[in-house]
């Protein structure tokens, strides 16, 4: 079977993507649409949670996402979020984000390496604050495995929602190959089309949680990624196009 057309499960990329480049060499039709959104909870939902911003001396931020939420909410709020505040972020990148809200250089930030298990040291280094992690509906085990192995007080709040978006003005029939990154992907997938049929339509995976979820709602899995000789999702669909075009 030659892959004509396929809808990638993401927002646009760049004129530079890798994916444009590929559409050009294959001769294929590459769309783009997100199938998920972000949508945040607003300050009613927040007390439901019986969580007040003003009792925390620390933030865990574990996203850009994260950020922004907590600062609308404070906002929301009329919480004045003081200088002496502790930021810990999972990475520098996101410690960078938080000039989008604060003067970065007159506060206490600290930020791991890349994954939240980073943190410990950094937690065993401030172990008397009262942390609150903003966070959205979905969370990784990790986190609070982490967080309660470093036996510190610390509270969740869920400050936004990974919803599905609204897809009906989409032809899915259209596509050849549907590629997807999250379970929630899937989840929009099977409420936007419930009577949707795979049958010669091809799947591609992005780890093993989007794997999960594809086989749980009876799909079959015809490119998955990472792998060790494909570790990007652009990498494993140009091999996987071009062997089926040979």
């Amino acid at each position: 079977m030659r892959i004509k057309s396929i809808l990638v499960s993401q927002p646009a990329p760049s004129e530079s993507s890798p994916y444009l480049e590929i559409a050009k060499k294959e001769k294929i039709k590459i769309d783009f649409r997100p199938f998920i959104h972000v949508a945040g909870v607003d300050n009613k939902e927040l007390r439901t949670q019986k969580i007040d911003l003003t009792q925390y001396t620390g933030i865990i931020f574990t996203s850009k996402n994260a950020i922004d939420h907590y600062f609308r909410l404070a906002e929301e709020l009329r919480f004045s979020v003081p200088d002496t505040m502790r930021y810990i972020c999972q990475s520098e990148a996101i410690a960078n984000y938080l000039q989008k809200h604060i003067v970065y250089r007159k506060r206490k930030i600290s930020f791991g390496e890349k994954n939240f298990t980073d943190l410990a040291p950094l937690f065993k280094k401030f172990p008397t604050e009262k942390y609150l992690l903003p966070s959205s509906d979905v969370l990784s085990p990790d986190i609070p495995k982490t967080l309660d192995a470093a036996n510190i007080q610390w509270t969740r709040a869920i400050m936004y929602r990974t919803v599905c978006s609204d897809l009906t003005d989409i032809n899915i029939a259209d596509y050849d190959m549907l590629v997807f990154f999250s379970p929630q992907g899937i989840k929009s997938l099977q409420q936007n089309f419930p009577n949707f049929k795979q049958e010669n339509t091809k799947i591609g995976v992005f780890g093993p949680t989007t794997s999960s979820a594809a086989e749980d709602a009876g799909l079959k899995i015809d490119l998955m990624a990472p792998t060790k000789e494909t570790p990007s999702m652009t990498m494993a669909l140009e091999k996987y196009i071009k062997s089926l075009h040979k």
